[in-house]
């Protein structure tokens, strides 16, 4: 059973700084693609980024720039560095792992940016 466990979610004033961290109980992270999602009230799941087992990393239109997804394997981790906060990045980010066809998630962490 894969467990993903987030952390680094708050209260942030717009023009902050805000880093996630996504604990993954599988060994071998650089196997899989790992990443976050986040949900808005009222809005669909959506893509934020995404790092794939070779390593390369896709990133939505709104966050380029501003934030920074990473790997490190040898702490079966991944976290989202995300700088320039703005009111609309408000959500619940849920970290993401795609291993062996299979989908999983976190419990979600929230993030809130106030104007």
């Amino acid at each position: 059973q894969v467990q993903l466990v987030e952390s680094g979610g708050g209260l942030v004033q717009a023009g902050g700084s805000l880093r996630l961290s996504c604990a993954a109980s599988v060994l071998r992270l650089n196997t899989n693609t790992m990443g976050w999602y986040r949900q808005a009230p009222g809005k669909q799941r959506e893509l934020v980024a995404l790092i794939t087992s070779g390593g390369s990393t896709n990133y939505a239109d709104s966050v380029k720039g501003r934030f920074t997804l990473s790997r490190d394997n040898a702490k079966n981790t991944v976290y989202l560095q995300m700088n320039s906060l703005k009111p609309e990045d408000t959500a619940v980010y849920y970290c993401y792992m795609m291993r062996l066809g299979y989908d999983y998630w976190g419990q979600g962490t929230q993030v809130t940016v106030s104007a």
